[in-house]
């Protein structure tokens, strides 16, 4: 029996929501579902190798910021770079770039990207692996 497919439209580009991917992908890791994430606008700026590490944006209750990341820190919560890379490890994960996105943040080549991306792609792709998905989501 084949794997079940989780594909994920990753629009975000806050480390709350980020974080909240990796998760998901630690879920869908422990379940061995083969798992296509689809990094599009503010996402692809989060992928960018200078970017990627850092905290400084929070998508929701932005008063709340220092708060939320004190407790990342106090939970010994991973960065969401090593939740997307421990996922990578356990299961099929492949990490697409769109081709857009990247090119509204400057990034023209998979060189431009941290190590978790696997390809750039146009949105088509995205479009039918979310047709042949079991599970398909958008954050």
């Amino acid at each position: 029996m084949a794997n079940k497919k989780l594909t994920l439209a990753l629009y975000t580009g806050s480390v709350d929501k980020l974080t909240a991917a990796g998760v998901i992908l630690g879920g869908a890791a422990a379940e061995d579902m083969d798992v296509e994430i689809y990094v599009l606008l503010q996402a692809a700026f989060a992928f960018k190798k200078e970017n990627a590490m850092t905290n400084e944006r929070v998508a929701e209750i932005t008063d709340k910021q220092d708060e939320f990341l004190a407790s990342l820190n106090r939970l010994n919560t991973p960065h969401w770079t090593e939740a997307f890379k421990t996922a990578k490890e356990m299961t099929n994960v492949k990490v697409h770039i769109c081709g857009f996105a990247g090119k509204v943040w400057n990034g023209y080549k998979l060189d431009d990207f941290i190590d978790l991306a696997d390809d750039i792609c146009g949105i088509g792709e995205y479009i039918t692996s979310a047709e042949e998905a079991d599970v398909n989501l958008f954050i």
